[in-house]
C-alpha cells in the first residue's frame, strides 16, 4: 500500500482544524456543565443529574432479585479493624442502659425492643466485601438477627408489604430510606457484633444494620427508630446529592 504524503500547508490545516474541534467540544462541554449547574435542584443535585440516578435506580432495582446472594468469604478473610468513616448519627452520648429499639407500625403505634428481645432471634453471620461510594472496599465479618426473621418473628408482616423501610438514628442525626425487596434481602442484618465480639461504639453499638446489597451509606449505624411507608422516606446522602439506590 502506498503511503500518503501530505504536504506543510496540508499538516497545518489539518492541525487548526484538529484545534478547533477541540475548543468548540470544551466550549460545548463548559456550555453544557454550567447549564446543569444552574438548573432547579432536585434532592441536592440539578434536575438532569437525579433524573440520571432515577434511571440507574430503575434498571437496578428491576434486575434485583433475593435470591441473588452477595458473594462470601470465609472469616479469615475478614479484616482484623474495619474502616470507620462516618460520624453523621454517632456525636451525642448514648444512653446505653435506656436505649430500646423502636419500631412504627403502619397503624401508627410504637412497639419496643431491647437487645435481649432482639439476640431471642437466631444468630446469622456474614463475611462480604464492603464497598463504599467513595471507592474503597474490605472484606468485613460481621454478625446479629436476619432483619427478616426479626418481621417474621414479631408479627410484623404487614409492615413488609409497604414499599420503603425508614430508619433513623436516637439522636436524628442519620437517617436512611430503604427499598424494601432490600431491606428484606436474606443478607440483611439487624447487627451487634463485629468480627465476633460486641459492636463497638464507633461501628454502631447497639445495633446498626448490615446490608450487602447497598453501598456503605445505607448501613447505618446505632439504629433508634424503624418506620414503614409507601413512599420515600427521607434520606441522609440522598438529600446531599447521592444516589438513594445506592445498590451495587
Amino acid at each position: 500500500m502506498k503511503e500518503k504524503i501530505y504536504t506543510a500547508k496540508q499538516v497545518r490545516w489539518k492541525s487548526i482544524f484538529s484545534f478547533s474541534v477541540f475548543i468548540v467540544a470544551f466550549a460545548a462541554g463548559i456550555y453544557i456543565w454550567k447549564s446543569v449547574r444552574a438548573e432547579p435542584k432536585d434532592h441536592g443535585v440539578p434536575k438532569t443529574l437525579r433524573k440520571g440516578l432515577t434511571t440507574n435506580e430503575k434498571i437496578f432495582s428491576e434486575v434485583f432479585s433475593k435470591d441473588k446472594l452477595i458473594k462470601t468469604y470465609p472469616v479469615s478473610e475478614a479484616v482484623k479493624q474495619p474502616r470507620f468513616n462516618g460520624w453523621e448519627g454517632l456525636r451525642s452520648p448514648l444512653d446505653s442502659v435506656g436505649w430500646r429499639l423502636h419500631v412504627v407500625k403502619k397503624n401508627g403505634d410504637t412497639v419496643s425492643f431491647t437487645m435481649d428481645d432482639i439476640k431471642k432471634l437466631p444468630k446469622t453471620e456474614v463475611v462480604f466485601d464492603f464497598k463504599c461510594i467513595e471507592g474503597w472496599s474490605q472484606k468485613t465479618w460481621w454478625g446479629g438477627v436476619k432483619f427478616s426473621d426479626f418481621i417474621s418473628y414479631f408479627h410484623l408482616d404487614s409492615e413488609a408489604q409497604t414499599s420503603y423501610a425508614g430508619m433513623i438514628t436516637p439522636d436524628r442525626g442519620y437517617y436512611v430510606g430503604l427499598d424494601m425487596p432490600s431491606v428484606m434481602h436474606p443478607q440483611t442484618l439487624l447487627c451487634y457484633e463485629m468480627n465476633g465480639k460486641e459492636l463497638p461504639l464507633n461501628q454502631g453499638y447497639p445495633l446498626r444494620l448490615i446490608i450487602p446489597v447497598k453501598y456503605g451509606i445505607k448501613h447505618i449505624k446505632r439504629i433508634g427508630t424503624i418506620y414503614f411507608s409507601n413512599m420515600r422516606p427521607p434520606d441522609y446522602w440522598a438529600e446531599r446529592g447521592y444516589d438513594y439506590y445506592a445498590g451495587h
